[in-house]
């Protein structure tokens, strides 16, 4: 566990486990052991202020479930969350989703939206009717 993770051996994926069908299965399967980060927006227009509050009660919640995730914000609404464990990163995509002021969450090159997408999607097209 010591040595840096490019010297560590992958762990073994069993393949007859896999579910070819669901290819986020795979991903997380294929990711285990290893590091992967993961890009949420806050909805809104957040202050640099509320949107770090806001990911940091993300960032609890998801260590009161046991995922462990360190949070790095790099703009006024998005923040990068990386997990040492990346298969855990899709049960903490499934979360965060849920919540109300997510607009998104980008992981592995794809982005779901989140709970708060849909609020500023409606506003946007309000706007190109009038």
């Amino acid at each position: 566990d010591e040595l840096p993770e490019h010297l560590r051996p992958s762990p073994q994926i069993d393949l007859s486990n896999l579910d070819p069908s669901n290819p986020e299965s795979v991903l997380q399967q294929t990711k285990k052991g290893k590091t992967v980060m993961m890009f949420v927006t806050v909805s809104g227009e957040p202050t640099k202020e509320q949107a770090e509050e806001i990911s940091k009660i993300w960032q609890t919640s998801l260590w009161n479930n046991h995922i462990q995730a360190e949070r790095y914000m790099i703009d006024t609404n998005r923040a990068i969350f990386m997990f040492k464990e990346g298969s855990q990163a899709w049960a903490a995509k499934d979360h965060l989703v849920e919540q109300d002021r997510c607009q998104s969450v980008t992981l592995e090159n794809k982005v779901y939206d989140g709970k708060g997408a849909s609020a500023g999607d409606d506003d946007e097209n309000d706007k190109d009717e009038l």
